[in-house]
């Protein structure tokens, strides 16, 4: 599997990171035990810290697993904020819930079980951030939901964007990430997306599986 970040830098960024609190904590444990897909405390610190620099109120997620990045979210949002949790395993969004009233932030974030593309057809309103965390050949369409949806001077957040950096592959190379080369076109084709629509100024952070940040600028 192609390298992003050499490893020994990978290994210096987590020696140095600060203590989680401990449902933080807890939850990395569980994730590494459980094989569950969570972003990270690398990426969860940088996803807290856009968050404190753009003060959203009305964050959308698609794609949230136990909730380790919506608590992230919930922290930087504070107690008026408003955070969307979606997953299609109502056995984590229980879990989740244990974790959100564990870290403080269960009466700001409001949970939904279902695929995150439609539920967002269903809630009111634009929001000031949306994440994109799904499965990644549902990237595309998450873009085409999303950017309708967000307000001027918001932001669309996606996680995983470098893919391994299976996207960097000549494109008939053989892929063995999860969703082979289906799944790597998809990716490429969210980024062409995120990188060429008028209205949008984006830029993809090489930050563990690759972070991409959009403002929409009108």
């Amino acid at each position: 599997m192609p390298i992003i970040v050499g490893p020994e830098i990978e290994t210096y960024l987590y020696q140095i990171l600060p203590s989680r609190d401990p449902v933080l904590s807890h939850m990395e444990d569980q994730a590494r035990k459980r094989g569950i897909p969570i972003v990270g405390p690398t990426v969860g610190r940088f996803l807290h810290f856009l968050a404190l620099l753009h003060k959203p109120k009305k964050i959308y997620e698609m794609g949230s697993a136990i909730g380790y990045s919506t608590i992230w979210w919930a922290k930087a949002a504070g107690p008026d904020g408003e955070v969307h949790y979606t997953d299609g395993n109502p056995d984590n969004e229980k879990e989740a819930k244990q974790y959100f009233k564990q870290a403080g932030v269960e009466k700001i974030v409001k949970t939904h079980v279902g695929n995150a593309l439609q539920i967002i057809d269903e809630l009111p309103g634009e929001f000031d951030l949306i994440f994109c965390d799904i499965d990644k050949n549902g990237y595309p369409e998450a873009f085409h939901k999303a950017y309708p949806r967000l307000k001027k001077g918001g932001l669309l957040v996606a996680d995983n964007v470098l893919w391994s950096g299976t996207v960097a592959l000549p494109s008939k190379a053989p892929v063995d990430t999860h969703g082979g080369r289906k799944w790597v076109e998809a990716v490429k084709e969210f980024n062409r997306l995120i990188y060429e629509t008028p209205g949008l100024f984006t830029t993809i952070i090489p930050l563990r599986d690759g972070v991409s940040v959009s403002l929409k600028l009108k």
